[in-house]
C-alpha cells in the first residue's frame, strides 16, 4: 500500500489528467493560489499540484509536464514551457519561459534546477524581482510594493530566501526605468534580515559609474543596519569643502550609534561620535564632537551634548541635559544652520521630580530643579548678561477641583540664585488661590481670590545693600463671558457665527518693590494671552498693583457641517482705574494720564480658496501710533505647491519682509526658495535657492543658503544631494533646512518611509 505522501501526489496528478491533450470529459481542478497561503508554522505534509497540456511520468519517481506547465506547493508556485519532478530526491528541472513566484519574491529565466525540499539551485539568466507584498494577497505585485529588481547571469538558491546573484544587477526602479543600478560581480540577498551585500560593485548613473566600492551593503526595505552611511560633501565658506563618511552601528533594537568623521579643509578634521537609547522607562541621546587645533584659530575646539529622562517608580521620576562647549564661537565658526548658530545660552540642568494624588480627588507635583548656564558670546557688537544659575530650585504645586467652596490651587518655590557679577539670594514665595467657576451652556463667570507672599534672603555680591525683606500682597479677579449663536449662509455654504464678549477684572494692591532684587522678571509681551493675567512680568520677583478691567470680543465662523473654523477676528484692550506704579528696574513708570493699554487686533483663517492668512495689529492709543503690525499668508493649492508670504513691523525695532515658496516649473522639476530680509537694517537676514528633480526612483536636491550669524557675518553654505530610492542618498541632506524655511514644504518622494524613532536610509 503506498504512502500517504504518495497518494495525496498522485490524487492531485488525476486530478489534473483530464487536461491533457484529447481529453472531451471528466472533471477539471481549477487552479486558485489563494490555497497555497498556508502558514508559515505550519509543517504538515501538504500535496503536489501539477497541471500543463500534456503530462506523462512514471508512479513514485518521476513526472513530466509540457505545455504550459505549472506547479504548485506550499506558497511555491512554478511556471514553464517544459517541467520535471523527480519525486524520491524532490527536485524540479524547467526549461523555458521559466517562473518561480514564491513568498515575497518573483524570478524568470531560461532554466532551472531547484530542489524544492530545501530550496536550493540555479537559475540561468534570471530577471528577479522583490516585493512587499506577496503575489497571492492580493493578485498581482505593484511597483508601489517593490524593493528592487535585476538581471543576472545566473542565480543561486542557497536556502530559504537566501540568494546568491552572480554578476548581477540591482535597482528599485521600475521596469523599463533603469536610471541608475548597481552592478556588481557577485550579490547576497537575504530575504530574512531584509540585507543586500553586493561585492565589486559599482554605481552607475545614467550610463556614468558616479561610485566604486569592493564591498556595498543595503537594506532592501530601508531597514536599520550596521555599516558605512553614504559619505556626505558640503561646501561652507567658515568650514571651506568638507567631507564626512559616518558609520552606523545597529547595536540593539533599542540602541545605537553613528560615527562620524568630518574632514573641513578651513578647519581639519573633527571627529564626532552619537549614541541613541530607548526604553519603555528611560530613554536619551548623547553627542560628543573634538576638533584638535582648529587650523583658523590654533587650538582645540570641542562639543558635549546629552539629554536623558526616566522613570524612577513609585511616581518619581529624573532626567539630565548637559550641553557644553569649548568656546563662544564654537556654533558660528562650525555649524551651517540656524537653529544651531542663533544659540546663546546652554542649559546644563539636572531635575528630580514626583506626581500624585492627594485627599478626595486632589493631585499635586514636586520637582527638584538645578542650572547652571553657558553663555556664548560670538557677537562682540550685541554684548549678552548671562542669566542666573539656580542652585536648586525646588517647586510645589497642588490643585483640588470642586470643593465645597470651590477649586483650589497652590504654587510654592524656594530658589537659591547664583550670580559671579550680581547680587546672589534666596528666594521662597507661596502663592495659593480658590476660585468658584459658575456656567452654564452659554455664560460663564469665576471669582477667585489669592495671595502672592515672597520672601527674600541676600546673599554674596550685594553692592546695592538691599536687605532680607518679605512682600505680601492679596490678590482677586473676576472673569466673566457670554457666547451668542446664528446660523448665517456665505458663499453658498452653511456657518455658524459665534460672538463672545469677554471680561477680565484684576485688583492688587499697590506696594513699593524697590528695594527688592530682581533675579528673572520682564515685561511680558503684550498679546491676548497676557492682557487676560493677572501680572504683566514674568517670574515672581515684580507684581504689579492692578485696578483694571480687559474687556475683548471675538467671534468665530464655522463650518455647519464639518464643525471647522474657518475665520476668527478678535479685539482686546485692558482699561486702568489708577495708574500702575511698580515697574522694572530703570523703567519709568506709565504715564499717569493713560488709562489704557495698546489696541489688539487680529484675523485669521481661509479668507479664499487655497488661501490661509493672519493679521495681527497693535495700537498705542497714547501715542496714536502701530506698535506691531505682523501679516502672513499661504497659498497651497496642492501638496509640493505653497506659497509663503509675510510682512512683520515693530517700532522702532524690525521691520521685515518674508518670502518662501516650494512651486513646480516643468514635469518632476521644482523650484524651492526663500528671502528674508530687514528692511531696517537694509540687510538679507536668510536667503535660499534651490531646484529638486524627482523621478520616482531617485532625486536630485542643490540648494544654496546664507544666514546672518551676528550682526556683521553670514554664513554661505551649498547643499547637492543624489538619492537613489531605498538605497543611498549621495551628497548632503537639505532636508532639515528646507523644512524649516519653507512652512508648507512637502517631500515629493512617493516611496519616503514615515518617520520613526530610528530610521537609517541605505548603509554602505
Amino acid at each position: 500500500m503506498p504512502s500517504s505522501r504518495k497518494t495525496r501526489i498522485a490524487l492531485a496528478v488525476l486530478c489534473a489528467l483530464p487536461l491533457m491533450a484529447g481529453a472531451e470529459q471528466g472533471l477539471k481542478l481549477k487552479s486558485q493560489p489563494t490555497l497555497l497561503l498556508i502558514p508559515p508554522d505550519n509543517t504538515d505534509e501538504v500535496p503536489l499540484f501539477i497541471e500543463a497540456d500534456r503530462l506523462q511520468g512514471i508512479q513514485d519517481r518521476e513526472i513530466e509536464a509540457q505545455g504550459s506547465a505549472r506547479l504548485r506547493k506550499r506558497g511555491q508556485a512554478f511556471f514553464a514551457d517544459w517541467m520535471r519532478h523527480e519525486m524520491p530526491a524532490d527536485v524540479l528541472t524547467a526549461k523555458g519561459n521559466v517562473r518561480i513566484e514564491q513568498g515575497r519574491e518573483i524570478i524568470e529565466g531560461n532554466a532551472l534546477r531547484y530542489e524544492i525540499a530545501t530550496d536550493r539551485g540555479f537559475m540561468e539568466q534570471p530577471r528577479y524581482m522583490l516585493i512587499s507584498t506577496p503575489p497571492g494577497s492580493s493578485g498581482s505585485a505593484r511597483f508601489s510594493d517593490t524593493d528592487g529588481r535585476g538581471t543576472a547571469e545566473r542565480l543561486l538558491f542557497e536556502g530559504p530566501g537566501q540568494y546568491r546573484v552572480q554578476t548581477a544587477s540591482y535597482t528599485t526602479c521600475e521596469p523599463g526605468n533603469d536610471a541608475w543600478f548597481i552592478r556588481a560581480r557577485q550579490l547576497d540577498l537575504d530575504r530574512s534580515r531584509d540585507v543586500g551585500v553586493a561585492r565589486d560593485a559599482s554605481i552607475v548613473f545614467f550610463d556614468k559609474t558616479i561610485f566604486y566600492s569592493p564591498y556595498l551593503s543595503f537594506s532592501l526595505h530601508q531597514e536599520r543596519k550596521s555599516g558605512f552611511l553614504t559619505p556626505n560633501y558640503r561646501t561652507s565658506n567658515t568650514t571651506g569643502f568638507e567631507f564626512t563618511v559616518p558609520y552606523y552601528w545597529n547595536i540593539a533594537p533599542e540602541m545605537d550609534a553613528t560615527l562620524f568623521p568630518r574632514y573641513m579643509t578651513k578647519r581639519g578634521l573633527q571627529l564626532g561620535a552619537e549614541f541613541r537609547y530607548l526604553n519603555p522607562s528611560w530613554q536619551g541621546e548623547a553627542r560628543t564632537e573634538i576638533l584638535p587645533n582648529d587650523h583658523q584659530v590654533s587650538r582645540d575646539r570641542w562639543g558635549i551634548f546629552a539629554k536623558h529622562q526616566q522613570t524612577l517608580g513609585r511616581g518619581w521620576s529624573g532626567a539630565f541635559n548637559i550641553n557644553r562647549v569649548s568656546d563662544g564661537n564654537y556654533f558660528t565658526d562650525l555649524s551651517t544652520q540656524v537653529a544651531v548658530t542663533s544659540q546663546v545660552y546652554l542649559t546644563n540642568d539636572l531635575t528630580l521630580a514626583r506626581g500624585g494624588t492627594w485627599g478626595d480627588g486632589g493631585t499635586y507635583s514636586f520637582s527638584a530643579f538645578t542650572q547652571r548656564w553657558q553663555t556664548l558670546q560670538a557677537d562682540p557688537l550685541a554684548p549678552l548678561v548671562a542669566p542666573y544659575n539656580r542652585q536648586p530650585q525646588l517647586t510645589l504645586a497642588a490643585q483640588r477641583l470642586g470643593t465645597r467652596i470651590g477649586d483650589f490651587d497652590f504654587l510654592g518655590s524656594y530658589t537659591a540664585f547664583d550670580h559671579p557679577s550680581l547680587v546672589n539670594g534666596q528666594r521662597m514665595v507661596i502663592n495659593p488661590s480658590f476660585s468658584l467657576p459658575l456656567q452654564n451652556a452659554f455664560a460663564f463667570v469665576t471669582p477667585k481670590i489669592g495671595a502672592h507672599i515672597t520672601h527674600y534672603t541676600m546673599g554674596e555680591n550685594n553692592t546695592a545693600n538691599l536687605q532680607n525683606s518679605t512682600r505680601a500682597l492679596p490678590m482677586f479677579s473676576a472673569e466673566t463671558g457670554v457666547v451668542f449663536e446664528r446660523e448665517m449662509q456665505a458663499g453658498g455654504q452653511a456657518l455658524i457665527q459665534t460672538l463672545e464678549p469677554k471680561a477680565y477684572y484684576v485688583y492688587i494692591p499697590y506696594k513699593d518693590q524697590n528695594h527688592l532684587p530682581n533675579f528673572e522678571s520682564g515685561l511680558q509681551d503684550v498679546n491676548f494671552a497676557t492682557l487676560f493675567t493677572e501680572n504683566q512680568f514674568s517670574g515672581s520677583d515684580r507684581v504689579n498693583d492692578a485696578n483694571q478691567l480687559t474687556a475683548g470680543i471675538s467671534s468665530r465662523f464655522i463650518d455647519a457641517s464639518t464643525g471647522i473654523e474657518r475665520l476668527r477676528v478678535a479685539l482686546a484692550q485692558r482699561y486702568y482705574f489708577q495708574s500702575q506704579q511698580v515697574t522694572l528696574p530703570g523703567v519709568a513708570p506709565r504715564a499717569r494720564d493713560s488709562n489704557s493699554s495698546d489696541v489688539l487686533a487680529v484675523i485669521s483663517g481661509n479668507i479664499a480658496k487655497n488661501w490661509i492668512t493672519e493679521a495681527g495689529w497693535q495700537y498705542n492709543t497714547d501715542l496714536k501710533q502701530t506698535q506691531k503690525f505682523n501679516v502672513s499668508g499661504r497659498y497651497q493649492p496642492q501638496a509640493g505647491k505653497v506659497l509663503n508670504l509675510a510682512y512683520r513691523d515693530t517700532a522702532n525695532t524690525l521691520r521685515q519682509a518674508d518670502v518662501s515658496a516650494q512651486w513646480p516649473i516643468d514635469g518632476r522639476w521644482t523650484a524651492v526658495a526663500r528671502w528674508n530680509y530687514s528692511i531696517r537694517d537694509n540687510r538679507t537676514l536668510e536667503a535660499l535657492a534651490g531646484v529638486e528633480y524627482n523621478d520616482r526612483c531617485w532625486a536630485l536636491r542643490v540648494v544654496g543658503h546664507r544666514f546672518a550669524t551676528t550682526t556683521s557675518a553670514a554664513s554661505t553654505s551649498i547643499f547637492v544631494q543624489l538619492e537613489l530610492s531605498g538605497i543611498s542618498r549621495i551628497g548632503t541632506n537639505p532636508m532639515d533646512v528646507l523644512f524649516r524655511n519653507i512652512s508648507g514644504y512637502k517631500s515629493l518622494d512617493p516611496r519616503a518611509p514615515a518617520p520613526v524613532q530610528y530610521n537609517v536610509p541605505g548603509v554602505f
